[in-house]
């Protein structure tokens, strides 16, 4: 019983994950104009970026721990956090880059959305890329917990700040509404809202199981 109490969150997560599949796709959506029945991307594409951010911001804030403790297990809840992190970046970028293309006529259409997506998807890719440049570890993890810590600030400004400042097609930026103004109706919501909460608690899933087999493959390394 207390294996239940302590892994409710993932059985949430498969529920609502099984929910947004279905009724995602089976629920009758508002007929708006050049969105139509590819309304139904926003829940998966959203919920993907909103998962990342959080799983990233996991990473962060563990990152801040390791340099203030120097734990090697903070250290590895970051990475697996921002490796994690990238996969739900990857389903966002070709959800959304799947939706572009039946609304805006092509995968890329070089939108400041997704330009500045592109940018901060090579800023944590670069951050891998530290990672596996220094050989010596506790080295490695200071740089690499050091950038991490500067890398999020600058993906929400290239995500979520700069698009706002300039004329872009996707909703909610330069000017163009957002769906809480394009008659996201309450059937929608139903869905929408579990949708995010399923795909968080999925991506956090994720990054536990990546973190205990990181330490098993170390435990084992150290033998």
């Amino acid at each position: 019983m207390d294996f239940i109490y302590r892994s409710w969150w993932k059985y949430m997560a498969v529920l609502l994950v099984a929910y947004t599949m279905v009724a995602g796709f089976l629920l009758p959506v508002p007929k708006l104009p050049i969105l139509h029945e590819t309304i139904r991307n926003v829940y998966f594409h959203v919920p993907m970026w909103m998962a990342m951010f959080v799983v990233f911001g996991i990473s962060v804030f563990y990152s801040v721990k390791y340099l203030a403790t120097g734990k090697e297990q903070y250290d590895l809840v970051a990475i697996e956090s921002v490796n994690t992190g990238i996969i739900f970046y990857i389903l966002g970028l070709l959800s959304g880059m799947l939706w572009a293309r039946y609304t805006w006529g092509d995968y890329w259409s070089n939108d400041p959305k997704q330009n500045s997506a592109a940018i901060a998807f090579l800023l944590y890719c670069a951050y891998l890329v530290l990672r596996n440049a220094i050989d010596e570890e506790q080295k490695r993890a200071r740089i690499s917990a050091i950038y991490n810590i500067f890398a999020f600030p600058v993906m929400v400004v290239l995500l979520l700040i700069l698009p706002r400042l300039t004329d872009s097609l996707h909703p909610g930026n330069g000017g163009n509404p957002a769906f809480g103004k394009y008659d996201m109706d309450s059937a929608m919501r139903a869905v929408f809202y579990p949708a995010c909460v399923g795909w968080i608690f999925l991506a956090v899933w994720v990054a536990t199981l990546r973190y205990r087999i990181r330490l098993i493959e170390n435990k084992n390394n150290s033998l």
